[in-house]
């Protein structure tokens, strides 16, 4: 039987220390979406010379729209790759503004009865308010503005909670003690 853990969530939910933690307690291979996601982009047919110039003209939005193939397909790719393990998404790679994309990755992850949406409080407004203090200090103060928006538009975006078989509230929890509730809601 797949023991696979899928961990999804917004920027700064905690899926990819959760995820550590979880795949060393669990025994099972821990994998970053972000970290393996190019050989899968380009086996899709991505070009980087497009992407450059769809970020010149277009700005981050551009971009965005331009990755959300290529990341549908890292999605089901990954999902083929990667049985018994701990999976964490990066932000985008759960959420989708085009019907077919989005029944795409909810097809890809039927099979999967762990898919675990990791937020700080059930309040989306409070959820927000706390990833807004965890943006990295070192980020650059022209792309914090994109953080904070980004991070609003994935906490009230419908795809996690369709998504998501689990969802855990890390609030007030330790990355331990996210596990322990993880771990006794795994099904």
């Amino acid at each position: 039987m797949n023991q696979t853990i899928v961990l999804i969530g917004p920027m700064g939910a905690g899926k990819t220390t959760v995820g550590k933690i979880l795949s060393e307690r669990l025994g099972l291979k821990n994998v970053s979406l972000d970290e393996i996601r190019q050989p899968y982009y380009d086996e899709a047919g991505y070009d980087n010379d497009t992407a450059k110039q769809i970020h010149t003209e277009r700005g981050m939005a551009g971009i965005l729209d331009y990755w959300k193939p290529f990341e549908a397909h890292s999605v089901e790719r990954v999902l083929q790759d990667y049985d018994n393990s701990v999976i964490d998404f990066g932000a985008g790679h759960s959420v989708y503004d085009d019907d077919a994309l989005f029944e795409r990755v909810k097809k890809a992850l039927k099979p999967y009865p762990n898919v675990i949406l990791l937020l700080p409080a059930a309040d989306k407004e409070e959820a927000i308010s706390i990833l807004n203090t965890r943006i990295p200090p070192d980020a650059p103060a022209e792309i914090v503005p994109w953080y904070k928006e980004m991070n609003a538009y994935f906490v009230k975006h419908h795809s996690n909670t369709d998504l998501a078989t689990i969802t855990v509230y890390t609030q007030g929890q330790t990355p331990d003690e996210t596990c322990d509730e993880i771990i006794g809601k795994l099904k």
